[in-house]
């Protein structure tokens, strides 16, 4: 919590060089907080010489302990080939770790590779799928990826009304490529198709979610 402190500057001046020292002594002695904090640290240079490979170091001490988001930044160093080589497969089962565990960026994470064939193999009705999971939780980059998903038909029926919908949660929740896309699929859309979907959309988003068709 000190550490955290310091980081932040809560209480204290901010101090990002005593905040890694701090993360230090409880990550040395196992807290899988500190070690993902003490990795962040490394990884972006802060009370520290940015060092990915230390990074990795210690976002993989926390990952191995269960900690989802040490094993969400994990799978971004393999992803990205930060700290190490770049690998695909090892960034799938970071993310896979952490999706499991209902996390929501990790489920994006693994719907976008299973998407794009990277790490897998191409499989576009598992990129939705965790798209979905992703998307009922309120992820606004799943929201707008699933309505792609349903505007193109991939892992699923073609479905402009679905596509709409999702495009305009995901376009509310912050994503402006949401609204960008409901604007395109509009032009393709009778009046009666758009007001369907906006109706969809608002019993989904009041239902928290959960009732969106």
């Amino acid at each position: 919590n000190l550490g955290i402190m310091y980081a932040n500057g809560r209480g204290v001046c901010q101090d990002y060089a005593e905040a890694v020292h701090c993360y230090r002594r409880a990550a040395e002695q196992g807290n899988t907080l500190a070690q993902t904090n003490l990795g962040s640290m490394y990884d972006n240079g802060r009370g520290v010489t940015q060092d990915y490979a230390e990074a990795v170091h210690w976002f993989l001490r926390a990952a191995e302990q269960g900690y989802v988001t040490a094993q969400i930044n994990l799978g971004g160093m393999y992803d990205n080939g930060l700290g190490v080589t770049q690998d695909y497969a090892e960034a799938v089962n970071w993310y896979r770790k952490a999706a499991e565990q209902g996390n929501a960026l990790a489920q994006t994470n693994l719907g976008f590779m299973y998407e794009n064939g990277l790490g897998v193999i191409q499989d576009y009705a598992e990129a939705v799928n965790w798209y979905r999971k992703a998307a009922e939780q309120g992820d606004a980059s799943a929201q707008t990826n699933l309505g792609f998903m349903y505007e193109n038909g991939r892992g699923l029926l073609q479905d402009a009304v679905f596509a709409h919908m999702w495009y305009n949660i995901g376009g509310a929740n912050g994503i402006e490529r949401g609204l960008d896309n409901r604007g395109l699929i509009e032009e393709r859309m009778t009046r009666e198709q758009i007001a369907e979907a906006q109706a969809f959309a608002w019993r989904c988003m009041s239902s928290n979610y959960q009732d969106c068709g």
